[in-house]
């Protein structure tokens, strides 16, 4: 599979964001006419001749090793999940083990659905490319102007490109459309095939100009922890703390539980939206 654009993309904009100092170098001198590092001194940094790095910066990846992989990666100052993009376009260009998407026709076990109906506070399990497939009571309650938006199917990225309301939902909506972006353009590494993948992208760049301009940025992310802030229709704001667990036998799902700070407004307003929740079920 030919990924050299995706490559060279990749690594232009990583190289583009450091500067000699940052990077820990002294700047070979002269003015400067592109931003960040020159190729001569990112191939410095990584112990490689300026010849071989041009080649992977042109995308072509084919035949690195994983010792070149993590000197460039060092080079260009990546995080975990930098390098594990690097290599999985490197797994692309190399053709095998080029691993298929994710079965469109994925459920989530009934084990899943009992851990989630067990959990006090709001939780969901979605797949890699931000699909909404399961929730608690309390989950569903939160994430309702997600679940019935009229953007279509309840997925986290269509609903804060394509639902104006996600700007009064999200209390960060800059931060969330960073995040979500750089969610998928991971999953687009592990996964290149995987055209429901390809098509939301497709969907969303055509339909968004937001989403597009992140899209360029070329940066990737993974969630694990940390927190949100969000105004829902029903009980106002919500600060809550997130953690992510995923299922080693079902790749690509995981499940976000939310909780709040025990005595804040918070726990209170999430009170207050369990009462919601029952009151809205019982009436149904």
């Amino acid at each position: 599979m030919d990924n050299r654009d995706e490559v060279r993309d990749f690594l232009t904009t990583r190289r583009a964001r450091l500067t000699p100092e940052t990077a820990g170098i002294t700047g070979f001198g002269g003015r400067r006419r592109v931003p960040g590092l020159r190729r001569e001194e990112v191939a410095l940094l990584a112990g490689m001749s300026v010849e071989y790095y041009v080649r992977l910066e042109r995308g072509n990846l084919a035949g690195v090793s994983e010792s070149v992989l993590f000197s460039l990666a060092r080079a260009l100052r990546f995080d975990d999940v930098e390098t594990a993009h690097l290599f999985d376009l490197a797994r692309t260009a190399n053709s095998a083990g080029l691993r298929p998407g994710p079965s469109v026709t994925a459920r989530v076990r009934p084990g899943v659905r009992r851990l989630l109906d067990s959990m006090s506070g709001p939780a969901y399990v979605r797949n890699g490319r931000l699909d909404i497939l399961a929730t608690n009571a309390l989950g569903a309650a939160l994430y309702s102007p997600i679940l019935h938006s009229a953007a279509g199917p309840a997925n986290s990225a269509r609903f804060t490109f394509l639902d104006a309301g996600s700007h009064d939902y999200w209390g960060d909506w800059n931060s969330i459309a960073d995040g979500l972006v750089a969610t998928l353009r991971s999953e687009a590494g592990r996964f290149p095939t995987d055209k429901r993948l390809t098509d939301l992208v497709g969907e969303l760049a055509t339909r968004s100009p937001e989403f597009r301009q992140r899209w360029a940025t070329h940066d990737v992310y993974r969630h694990s922890t940390g927190e949100k802030v969000l105004h829902h229709p029903v009980v106002g704001e919500l600060r809550l703390s997130f953690e992510v667990m995923t299922f080693p036998t079902d790749e690509g799902l995981v499940l976000l539980a939310y909780d709040a700070e025990p005595g804040s407004t918070s726990e209170t307003a999430l009170r207050l939206l369990a009462s919601w929740a029952s009151t809205t079920v019982d009436a149904d």
